[in-house]
C-alpha cells in the first residue's frame, strides 16, 4: 500500500492553522505560539511526516562545497583510482547542491602541497578532504580549517594527532601486521627480512611498527629483521643503493614494501642480486606494473588500499550528511585485501 504524501496545505488543514505556521515549524523559523506549535506537532506526528531534504535544499538552492587536496595522479599513478572515485561521487551528487573541487599537489613537494591548500583555504569551503602526504604541513592545515570552522577529512593517509577530524581508509599498523604475517608463513626460520621503503612517507613508519609488533608478539620468531628508506626519483641512484644493501645482505629471503612502489623493485632485481632465488615480496596496490609481477610470480602477495573506495566515500558521507543528516562516522577503516595472482581478477573493474 502506497503511502499518502501530505502537503503543507494539508497538514495546516488537519491542524486548523495556516500554511505559513506549519513551514515556521517545519523548518524551526519564526515564531509560533505554543499551542500552533502543539497543535502541528500532533498532526505531524499522527500522520508519521518525514521530510524531504534533497527537494528542500533544491528548493532553497543550498550549494555545499568540499574541496579535495590529493596528490597529483599525473605523477603518481597510484592515485588515479582515488579521481575515479571522486569523479564517480561528483556525477552522483552535483545534481543535488553538493559541488566538489579538485586540488592537485605535486606527491614530492611540500610546498605544493602548502600553496594548494591555502588556495582552498581562502576560498573557505564546506569540508576539506585531503590526503594528507606531509605530516607537519598537513597538521597546521588542519589547525587553521578548526580555526575557520571548516570541517575536514582525510584519506588514505593516517595522521596520530586528529582532533575531531574524519579517517577513511585502512588500519595501516594492522596492514603492516598482515603483511608480517604473510612473510612469517613462507619463509624459513632464522629468515632476513627487509622492510623497504621506497620515498618514505610518515605514515609508512605505523606499517613497519605494525610488521615489527606482530614478530614482537611471537616468542619463537628469530628472523632478523632489517630497515631502510630509498629515494627512488633518479633510477641509477635506486640502483647503486639496492645493489649495495643486497652485497651487505645477500642472505635476505623476503621483503615487505610499504608502498606501491614494488613494481620498481622487481624491475631491478634480477640485475642487483648475485643469487637465482628471488625473495618473497610483499607490497601494496593494484597498479598495472604491480599486477604484471604478481602474475609472473615475482611478487607474491599485494595488499589492495581500496583508493578508489576511500575518496568516495570521503566525498558520499558528507554529502549524505548535507542532504540527509545522516551522521559521518569519525574513522572509517576499510577491510584489509590480501591479492595473489589467482584472485587479482576479481579486483579489476
Amino acid at each position: 500500500m502506497t503511502k499518502k504524501k501530505y502537503t503543507i496545505k494539508d497538514i495546516a488543514k488537519m491542524a486548523g492553522v495556516s500554511k505559513g505556521t506549519v513551514d515556521r515549524v517545519l523548518h524551526k523559523r519564526g515564531k509560533v505560539s505554543d499551542e500552533a506549535h502543539d497543535k502541528v506537532k500532533r498532526v505531524l506526528g499522527e500522520i508519521d511526516y518525514q521530510p524531504n531534504p534533497i527537494a528542500r535544499n533544491l528548493k532553497r538552492n543550498k550549494v555545499y562545497r568540499i574541496c579535495v587536496l590529493m596528490p597529483d595522479w599525473q605523477i603518481d599513478p597510484y592515485w588515479q583510482p582515488a579521481e575515479q572515485g571522486i569523479l564517480e561521487a561528483i556525477n552522483e551528487f552535483s545534481a543535488f547542491g553538493v559541488i566538489v573541487d579538485q586540488y592537485f599537489y605535486h606527491p614530492y613537494q611540500k610546498e605544493s602541497f602548502t600553496s594548494k591548500s591555502k588556495e582552498i583555504l581562502v576560498s573557505k569551503p564546506d569540508v576539506i578532504l585531503m590526503a594528507p602526504l606531509f605530516q607537519e604541513e598537513s597538521i597546521e592545515i588542519l589547525k587553521e580549517c578548526r580555526e575557520n570552522k571548516i570541517r575536514a577529512a582525510l584519506f588514505n593517509n593516517y595522521i596520530n594527532t586528529l582532533n575531531g577530524e574524519i579517517f577513511v581508509g585502512q588500519d595501516l599498523f594492522q596492514s603492516g601486521k598482515v603483511a608480517a604475517g604473510l612473510i612469517d608463513k613462507v619463509v624459513s626460520k632464522d629468515a632476513t627480512i627487509l622492510v623497504l621503503h621506497l620515498d618514505k612517507e610518515d605514515h609508512m613508519e605505523l606499517k613497519e611498527k605494525g610488521f615489527l609488533n606482530y614478530f614482537d608478539e611471537r616468542d619463537h620468531s628469530n628472523h632478523k629483521i632489517l630497515s631502510e628508506a630509498v629515494p627512488t626519483s633518479h633510477q641509477d641512484e635506486l640502483k647503486k643503493q639496492v645493489a649495495q644493501l643486497y652485497k651487505s645482505h645477500p642472505e635476505i629471503s623476503a621483503i615487505f614494501i610499504t608502498n606501491s612502489k614494488s613494481h620498481k623493485f622487481v624491475s631491478l632485481f634480477s640485475e642487483i642480486a648475485n643469487s637465482s632465488k628471488s625473495p618473497v615480496i610483499v607490497g601494496y596496490d593494484l597498479l598495472p606494473e604491480n599486477i604484471d609481477y604478481l602474475n609472473k610470480g615475482q611478487i607474491e602477495f599485494l595488499i589492495h588500499q581500496k583508493p578508489k573506495r576511500q575518496a568516495y566515500l570521503g566525498i558520499s558521507y558528507f554529502a549524505e550528511y548535507f542532504l540527509f543528516g545522516k551522521e559521518v562516522p569519525s574513522r572509517m577503516l576499510l577491510p584489509i585485501d590480501i591479492i595473489t595472482s589467482e584472485n587479482v581478477t576479481y579486483y579489476l573493474e
